[in-house]
C-alpha cells in the first residue's frame, strides 16, 4: 500500500487551508456588504453586529476599521480606538485605520496623538482635501485648548466677550424678526415671537444673538457648579434629557407640557446641540428662557457642550454657517460656565452622565469642582458628563473610552452617603425615551425622539412635584421637521468612508 510523502501531505493541507480561507473570506465579504448597507441606513447597532460576525469568520484590517467607524457613530470611542489599533495590527499601512484612530483620539481629548495620526494621513495623501482639512482642524483644536486655558484664569481681557463690536451689528430697517426690549432685555413677548420665527426657519439678527449669548455668559459666571433647586409643595417640575439640535421636537415638548414660566419650571439636562441641524435655534431658545426665568429654568452641561464634540458633530459648522467663527468661540466660552448638576429638594441629583470611580464622592466634592474648562479625561467632572449605568454590581471600563460604567451597588452607596432618593441622568438613547435601572434608583431620560432621524425611539420627560418626587414619565414620538438632514453641518469625509 502506497504511503503519501510528507511533501504531498503538506501540499494537500495547504490547498485545503487555502480553500477554507477563501471560503471564509467569501462568507465574511457577504456579511460585510450587509453591514455596510446597515451602516449607510444609519442602523449602527445592526452594522456592528454584522461586522462582528464577519470578523469572527475572517478578521482583517478592513472589517476592524469599518466596525471602528460604526463605533465612532455610536460615540463608543473606547471601542473605536481598540478596533482601529487592531486594524493596524493586521495592516500597518492601512490608511483608513489611522484616520479612525485619529478620530477616536480626538473625541477622547488625546489631541497630540490625534494630530500625529492626522499628520501621517496627510503625508500619505498630500493631495487629499479631507486629510489636509482634518489635520488643520486638529491643529486649531490644540490652539483652542490653549485659548481655553488662557481664559480660564481671571483675566477678562482674554475673553471673546470683550472682542464683540456692536457698532458693526446695526439692525437693518427691513429686518422683520423679534427684537430685544430696549435692545438688550429678553421679555415674554420676545420669546413668544422667537419660537414661531425659528419655526419658519428664519434667523435671529446677530445683534440680538450676541446680546443673548453675552448675557447668558454673565449669568452662568454667577452660578455654582451644583445648583440647589427648591420646588414648592404641590408645584410641578419638569426634567428633560438630550435635545441634540432637534428644534421641532423641542417645540413639541412645550406644546405637550406648556411653555416655561415661573409656574412651569424646567431643567434641561445637557446635550442641547450637535447631531440635529437646528442646534442654533435650540440653544438660543434655551438661553432665552434662562434669561427670562433665571430662577425657574435650569440648564446643565452635557458631554456635547465641548469643543471636540461640536467640531465633530455639527454645532461648530452650523454656528459658522448661520453666524460667525467668533460666535462659535463665544459659545465655547459660555459652555465652560454651564453648571454640571442640580439637586432638587435635597432628594434627587440630576447630572448628564453618571456616577464615579470612587466610593466616597459627596455633594461637597461636586460643589468644589472647577468646571470652567474643557472636560478633562478623568475625575469627577469627566464622570458627571460621560459615565453610564450597567446592570451588574461593581464598575467596568466604559465603551465610550471616557468615564466608566457603574452598577446598582455603586448607586445605592452614593445615595446612602449623600442622603438622596435617586439620581436622574441622560446621555443614552432609550426606546421609550426613559429607563429605570438599579431598582428604580438610576433613571435615564432622553428627549430627542427618532434620534438622528434613524433610531425610531420615543422621547420623554419627567414630571415631579415638590411634595412627591416620584417620577412620572411622558413619552412622545417625533414630529415632522423641514427637509434638513441631521449632521448637515458636520465635516463628513468622503475618502475615508467604508470599504
Amino acid at each position: 500500500m502506497a504511503t503519501a510523502s510528507t511533501n504531498e501531505i503538506t501540499e494537500k493541507l495547504e490547498a485545503s487551508n487555502i480553500q477554507t480561507t477563501s471560503s471564509g473570506k467569501n462568507a465574511a465579504d457577504v456579511i460585510k456588504s450587509q453591514a455596510n448597507e446597515a451602516f449607510k441606513n444609519c442602523d449602527y447597532e445592526k452594522s456592528i453586529e454584522l461586522y462582528t460576525k464577519a470578523i469572527e469568520i475572517h478578521p482583517d484590517a478592513i472589517l476592524y476599521s469599518n466596525r471602528s467607524f460604526a463605533y465612532l457613530r455610536r460615540e463608543w470611542y473606547g471601542y473605536a480606538l481598540i478596533d482601529a489599533k487592531k486594524a493596524l495590527e493586521y495592516d500597518p499601512k492601512y490608511i483608513k485605520a489611522y484616520y479612525r484612530r485619529a478620530s477616536a483620539y480626538l473625541a477622547l481629548g488625546k489631541y497630540s496623538s490625534a494630530l500625529s495620526d492626522y499628520e501621517y494621513v496627510k503625508k500619505v495623501c498630500p493631495n487629499d482635501k479631507d486629510a489636509n482639512m482634518k489635520y488643520e482642524e486638529c491643529k486649531k483644536i490644540v490652539a483652542r485648548i490653549r485659548f481655553e486655558k488662557a481664559i480660564s484664569v481671571d483675566d477678562s481681557s482674554k475673553s471673546v466677550a470683550n472682542q464683540v463690536d456692536f457698532s458693526s451689528m446695526t439692525i437693518e430697517s427691513d429686518y422683520d424678526g423679534p427684537r430685544l426690549e430696549g435692545d438688550t432685555r429678553v421679555t415674554k413677548a420676545f420669546m413668544e415671537a422667537l419660537l414661531p420665527y425659528f419655526e419658519k426657519q428664519k434667523k435671529l439678527h446677530k445683534n440680538c444673538t450676541y446680546q443673548i449669548v453675552l448675557q447668558i455668559l454673565s449669568l452662568f459666571k454667577s452660578l455654582p457648579t451644583l445648583i440647589d433647586i427648591s420646588v414648592p409643595s404641590k408645584r410641578k417640575f419638569t426634567i428633560c434629557g438630550d435635545i441634540h439640535g432637534q428644534f421641532y421636537d423641542l417645540l413639541n415638548i412645550f406644546k405637550l407640557n406648556g411653555l416655561p414660566s415661573e409656574d412651569n419650571p424646567y431643567l434641561f439636562n445637557g446635550d442641547f446641540v450637535d447631531r440635529g441641524s437646528f442646534s442654533v435655534e435650540c440653544i438660543l431658545t434655551l438661553f432665552g428662557f434662562k434669561l427670562l426665568y433665571p430662577n425657574h429654568f435650569f440648564l446643565a452641561r452635557g458631554n456635547h457642550e465641548s469643543i471636540t464634540m461640536n467640531q465633530m458633530y455639527g454645532f461648530e459648522g452650523e454656528v459658522k454657517a448661520k453666524y460667525t467663527p467668533q460666535m462659535f468661540q463665544l459659545f465655547t466660552e459660555v459652555f465652560n460656565y454651564l453648571p454640571l448638576c442640580h439637586c432638587i429638594n435635597s432628594k434627587v441629583l440630576v447630572m448628564h452622565g453618571g456616577l464615579f470611580s470612587k466610593d466616597d464622592v459627596t455633594l461637597k466634592d461636586i460643589r468644589a469642582v472647577d468646571r470652567v474648562r474643557q472636560p478633562p479625561e478623568d475625575g469627577i467632572m469627566s464622570e458627571l458628563l460621560w459615565s453610564d449605568p450597567q446592570p451588574q454590581n461593581g464598575r467596568s471600563e466604559s465603551k465610550r473610552g471616557v468615564g466608566l460604567q457603574f452598577g446598582p451597588d455603586v448607586t445605592e452607596h452614593f445615595l446612602k452617603l449623600n442622603n438622596l432618593e435617586y439620581v436622574v441622568r441622560s446621555h443614552e438613547v432609550k426606546q421609550e425615551g426613559y429607563e429605570l435601572a438599579h431598582n428604580g434608583k438610576c433613571i435615564t431620560i432622553f428627549s430627542a425622539p427618532n434620534y438622528c432621524d434613524t433610531m425610531g425611539n420615543k422621547g420623554a420627560f419627567i414630571t415631579i412635584t415638590g411634595d412627591d418626587v416620584t417620577p412620572k414619565f411622558t413619552s412622545y414620538t417625533a414630529v415632522p421637521h423641514p427637509a434638513v438632514r441631521p449632521m448637515m453641518y458636520a465635516n463628513q469625509s468622503s475618502l475615508f468612508g467604508l470599504m
